[in-house]
């Protein structure tokens, strides 16, 4: 399954990588704006692949079915977590930047799939996961694997009048990464579902630091 995407290239050699993972029922086109929101000096190469689904009577495109928020289907989320993960590969290949200097992220079910491939137990460990309103799932055959790499950086945003996944989903993410041993910044809001401003000169600076100038974090 080929996924497709949009990428905006860095000004000169590339830091790192930061991939953007949409939200229900948008598509590759969606977060490439936060390229430069969350990037303004272009020290990153930034990649929004869409997702592999359209569902019938939704629009856009989605990385799962969703029977229950929290508990993606089974079947959808493992082809998703396929096909993304074949994405990753062969982009970490195609771009020379490796997982060690790669940062995923996303809002929504787009946090979600971050969350899946960046701690997947059998997946290369990003440099950080950047989480807006999302959750880590629950999923038969899926489990986040924490102790093999706590060097993986974690930033978590929601808001606390989210009507679609409850602000108890990132408090409960959060805590799950800290008692595993992840460094996390979390940052609340009272925003409803969508990526706070408020939320974002932390978010860059997180990025900053997650990968620094030359790609090495101190």
């Amino acid at each position: 399954m080929t996924l497709a995407f949009r990428e905006r290239p860095a000004t000169g050699d590339p830091d790192g990588l930061l991939v953007l993972h949409h939200g229900r029922g948008a598509d590759e086109h969606d977060l490439l704006g936060m390229a430069d929101v969350l990037d303004p000096e272009r020290r990153l190469h930034v990649v929004t692949p869409g997702g592999p689904l359209t569902v019938p009577g939704f629009p856009g495109r989605h990385w799962y079915v969703v029977p229950r928020v929290g508990f993606p289907d089974h079947d959808t989320f493992h082809a998703a977590f396929g096909a993304l993960a074949a994405f990753h590969d062969a982009l970490w290949a195609r771009t020379g930047l490796p997982p060690e200097r790669t940062v995923f992220g996303g809002f929504s079910m787009g946090s979600v799939m971050s969350y899946a491939l960046g701690l997947g137990g059998d997946r290369p460990a990003p440099a950080g996961i950047l989480a807006f309103s999302g959750f880590v799932p629950v999923v038969d055959g899926w489990q986040a694997s924490l102790a093999d790499r706590t060097a993986t950086r974690a930033f978590v945003a929601h808001g606390r009048n989210d009507p679609i996944m409850q602000v108890d989903f990132a408090r409960q993410a959060s805590a799950l990464l800290e008692a595993g041993g992840l460094p996390v910044e979390y940052h609340e809001s009272g925003a409803g579902h969508t990526i706070d401003p408020a939320h974002v000169p932390a978010a860059l600076d997180w990025l900053k630091a997650t990968i620094p100038a030359g790609g090495v974090p101190g």
